[in-house]
């Protein structure tokens, strides 16, 4: 059995199911801490990929499966550096979450994400890069980055493009507004809905049932339905810097962080 405990995720193979357990309090932010742990993970999970058969990512804080990047981390760093590192950093950071979102996405094993509650912004991309989503009817999905003057950074609007095509993109991207578990089920983003509290479960179902076969059949099909659209996501990271380096995105990451609500980034 393969195992780790980080601060901001833990992992654990048995049984030829990968579990990967998202923990960091309030809502999974991304940021470098869980980035690096993260990059981490990724190495492990292609070394004993030989032995596993599936993956089930899922998230055992209350509030949901993640709220996306660390926003006040991404506002420090614009505070203390120049411009030219400042830019640097955020171009660095897109491409090395790339790069892990990359290789979850074309990991040769069956990938299931189990999400409820928040499922926003860079957690939605994280979602995105799984085979399949269970979600309960607690889940609500959105990219709220148009609110920032942004637009998702972390690889969303080509993975979501390629499993959906381009009319629940729009809608995301362009009112910022968030859909329910049970509209995303009926566009076809959700693969199982189940009640709330049961996603796991559900998820792990579906783990189940991936090991029973023969996996080269499922690592053939998977590279066959499911290509990583690289030129579109060396777009995005261009597009998002390109947008990042404006007073109007500063002004918009001051007014969240300095926020008192206990979540401001639900709608």
């Amino acid at each position: 059995m393969s195992s780790f405990q980080g601060k901001t995720l833990s992992y654990s193979l048995a049984d030829e199911i990968f579990e990967l357990r998202l923990h960091r309090q309030p809502c999974n932010e991304i940021g470098s801490l869980a980035l690096n742990e993260l990059e981490g993970f990724v190495q492990e999970l292609e070394e004993q990929a030989v032995r596993a058969k599936a993956l089930v990512v899922f998230s055992s804080i209350e509030a949901g499966f993640s709220a996306g990047a660390d926003l006040r981390e991404l506002f420090s760093g614009l505070q203390s550096r120049g411009q030219a590192e400042r830019n640097t950093g955020v171009r660095d950071f897109l491409e090395r979450i790339h790069r892990v979102f990359n290789r979850i996405d074309q990991i040769p094993v069956t990938t299931v994400a189990a999400v409820h509650g928040v499922v926003f912004g860079g957690g939605f991309e994280l979602a995105l890069t799984c085979d399949m989503i269970v979600a309960d009817r607690t889940a609500r999905f959105c990219f709220p980055e148009l609110r920032l003057g942004l637009i998702p950074g972390f690889g969303g609007i080509p993975r979501l493009k390629r499993d959906l095509g381009n009319a629940l993109v729009r809608d995301l991207l362009l009112t910022g507004r968030s859909i329910n578990a049970g509209k995303a089920a009926a566009a076809g983003l959700v693969s199982q809905l189940v009640a709330p509290g049961h996603a796991l479960r559900a998820a792990r179902g579906i783990a189940g049932q991936a090991t029973k076969f023969d996996s080269r059949a499922a690592r053939e099909a998977k590279r066959f339905i499911k290509p990583i659209p690289h030129r579109e996501l060396e777009r995005e990271i261009e597009t998002f810097c390109a947008l990042f380096d404006r007073p109007e995105v500063e002004a918009a990451l001051r007014k969240f962080v300095e926020s008192s609500q206990v979540q401001p980034y639900l709608p």
